[in-house]
């Protein structure tokens, strides 16, 4: 279910934080990776107005400093945090409740960030619906068989086909960064003519690929939101700084406020820190589509996602309930 060098990273991850002795004291440099898109919108704005120095100081900690890391997917960043190079990540749903089951609790979620909808879209004129998917399709995904979008696969698949079914679409995906997957997608004679992307790549296609067309969506297939984005660390990082998991907390619900009522300025913002070159006013666009200003911290669809895969074998323990797998600064929040 989970390719070897995965599991070989994994491993050697998860016995360097088995044998750390923890943080010794307060960090006073916080290292905070996340992916390409405006999925991590939050990030942006968190970043440029430091928002997490702020409330750290608020806080009584004056000398916090965060170094901001980009990554092209989820697998390389949980290979960034388990190794210790970075403290927290802002990434999907599948990595947060992976790394959780098999550090048997060592790393949990913050508060979540977004939930804007992911789009299955294929300029292959064939594939209206997944069902048309055969063998010899391609389909760009982040990272195979374990980004959010391989496990949405994966549940289309037992939905379709049948419980034991449920990888009938791992060989037809092929690791791609969202942007590399755009590229794929606008070459008339490259051999992915599918990407389950998320915004906003998956409107770029839509709007410039010749003969792209949305198949299907993460709402449709899980049939809710389902928080994309939320920031996780480990128990160890979080018990020796937890002023800086409670400034995190601030900071994403005081860049949610400023992005539903400063929606123009925080997208000037994303613009300048990914160098985005995309108009102002084709992203406030791409806002207006459904799901896209959901920007909640409680997390939304992550039990669905823990059901089945609990019942695939990957994950060895079903929580109980989403508390499990959120630190307790998240459990005065609504959440699924």
């Amino acid at each position: 279910m989970i390719n070897r060098r995965y599991l070989g990273t994994l491993a050697l991850g998860l016995a360097l934080l088995a044998s750390a002795p923890g943080y010794a004291q307060q960090k006073s440099e916080i290292a905070i990776s996340r992916q390409p898109g405006i999925l991590y919108f939050p990030t942006h704005v968190i970043e440029k107005q430091q928002l997490i120095e702020k409330h750290a100081a608020k806080l009584g900690l004056a000398n916090v400093t965060v170094k901001w890391m980009d990554f092209a997917n989820g697998g390389a960043q949980q290979d960034a945090l388990i190794s210790g190079n970075v403290d927290i990540i802002n990434t999907g749903t599948g990595p947060m409740l992976l790394l959780w089951d098999r550090t048997k609790g060592g790393i949990k979620g913050i508060v979540a960030s977004s939930a804007g909808p992911l789009v299955f879209v294929s300029r292959d004129p064939k594939i209206k619906t997944l069902n048309d998917l055969a063998a010899g399709d391609k389909i760009a995904v982040p990272t195979v068989r374990v980004s959010t979008q391989a496990i949405l696969l994966q549940i289309a698949a037992s939905q379709m086909f049948g419980p034991d079914q449920w990888n009938r679409f791992d060989t037809m995906t092929v690791q791609m960064g969202h942007p590399d997957g755009v590229i794929a997608m606008n070459n008339a004679s490259h051999e992915v003519k599918n990407h389950f992307a998320a915004p906003p790549f998956q409107y770029y296609e839509l709007g410039k690929v010749e003969g792209a067309h949305a198949v299907t969506t993460s709402a449709e297939i899980l049939g809710s939101p389902l928080s994309q984005g939320q920031f996780f660390t480990s128990t160890k990082f979080a018990d020796a700084n937890p002023k800086i998991i409670q400034a995190v907390r601030a900071a994403a619900e005081e860049a949610k406020a400023y992005i539903e009522t400063n929606t123009r300025e925080a997208v000037e913002i994303y613009r300048e820190i990914t160098k985005d070159k995309t108009p102002t006013d084709e992203i406030l666009a791409i806002l207006k589509q459904p799901g896209m200003m959901d920007w909640n911290l409680y997390p939304q669809g992550t039990m669905k996602f823990a059901q089945h895969l609990h019942r695939i074998g990957t994950l060895k323990t079903m929580p109980a309930s989403w508390k499990d797998y959120y630190l307790p600064i998240a459990h005065d929040l609504p959440g699924n």
